[in-house]
């Protein structure tokens, strides 16, 4: 486990859990932190740098600032270790090739964090997607904000968007054709604390919003999809009923033209939340990648998965500084992105998480 902060002292604990790990070891520099977490898993060993760990070690779990991920990973690939690195994948897309490209030249598996896709909720929102449960999909927007916290290395959209990018790519099983940008510094004199993306995709054919920000009074952590038929809200926040399906909409009259008609009629029905599968998605996402490891499966969040991210990232930060529309075309290069899929479940029960 290469970093022993927030995300993780989280692995640590998902990691020591599987039968498939003999040995969790820790690398970190701070010697506070190590003993921090060595407090609640007495015994691990512990590293200071991760080039001391290599002789000892099968595979590497990266959750370290975002502009060390492609160094640390490439060490470790090139020393013929399995890797998995939290999101983002990069802070660039040709970063993220080189890696996708080392670990193929050594036959190793690289995996990338985006823990929603190992979520029972994102799984059942991909379901009503592709059996049109909801009618035409007008449009989907997301909201992550939040008070903080602020990161040294990269902009609000390089922490907090990824999440959003994986989950509207994951649901609908497509990636974007073109990105829209808007992002401002307020508090940080540096770094972009507030983000607005517009993703247009093709096929289905519908605009996604998505709204990131350090400097907000609410935490909010929401998707919300409106369809024809029904609206459905998956708020990640919510102790239960975390997606609430809507059967309401709107139509407009069958006679155009009648000002004595509203001009548009108003449907309203039940609302209800559907069973999902009880599960902690990064001990979901943490078995699959020693399940992929030991069976040479390759991982449905794989480097080429963390790649689509990135360049709609790198799409983004270009529309920011140019004021335009960025099409995906100008960043992307030439990698074909396999169908995703949903993982099978944990043969363990887990306990519920809010990430």
């Amino acid at each position: 486990m290469v970093g022993c902060g927030y995300w993780g002292s989280k692995h640590v604990r998902a990691l020591r859990s599987l039968d498939a790990v003999g040995t969790v070891c820790m690398i970190d520099p701070s010697q506070e932190r190590v003993d921090s977490l060595r407090r609640s898993f007495p015994g691990l060993e512990s590293y200071a740098h991760l080039g001391q760990a290599l002789d000892a070690i099968d595979a590497v779990v990266i959750a370290t600032p975002p502009s060390t991920h492609k160094p640390l990973a490439l060490e470790a690939i090139a020393a013929g270790k399995h890797v998995m690195v939290e999101k983002p994948l990069a802070t660039s897309a040709a970063d993220a090739r080189e890696m996708i490209d080392a670990a193929k030249a050594q036959g190793v598996v690289l995996m990338v964090g985006h823990t929603f896709e190992y979520h029972s909720a994102v799984w059942s929102l991909r379901e009503m997607v592709r059996s049109g449960a909801l009618g035409d999909l007008y449009y989907l927007d997301t909201a992550r904000l939040n008070l903080g916290l602020y990161q040294h290395d990269v902009n609000v959209l390089l922490d907090l968007a990824p999440h959003d990018i994986s989950i509207l790519n994951y649901v609908l099983g497509a990636q974007p054709v073109s990105v829209e940008c808007w992002a401002s510094r307020h508090a940080h004199r540096r770094l972009e604390d507030i983000a607005y993306l517009r993703l247009y995709y093709e096929d289905p054919k519908v605009v996604a919003n998505v709204h990131v920000s350090w400097l907000d009074p609410c935490k909010v952590r929401r998707v919300t999809m409106v369809g024809s038929q029904k609206m459905v809200v998956f708020d990640d926040l919510a102790a239960e009923e975390r997606i609430r399906v809507h059967n309401k909409g709107v139509a407009q009259p069958e006679t155009e033209g009648d000002l004595t008609q509203a001009p548009m009629s108003y449907r309203y029905g039940d609302v209800v939340s559907p069973y999902l599968v009880f599960n902690e998605p990064l001990s979901i996402e943490d078995e699959h990648f020693t399940d992929c490891i030991l069976t040479g499966m390759r991982p449905l969040t794989d480097g080429e998965n963390g790649l689509a991210v990135v360049e709609v990232l790198e799409a983004a930060q270009r529309s920011v500084q140019q004021r335009r529309a960025v099409d995906l075309s100008e960043v992307r290069g030439g990698l074909d992105v396999p169908e995703l899929a949903i993982p099978r479940q944990a043969n363990r029960s887990a306990s519920r998480e809010v990430l």
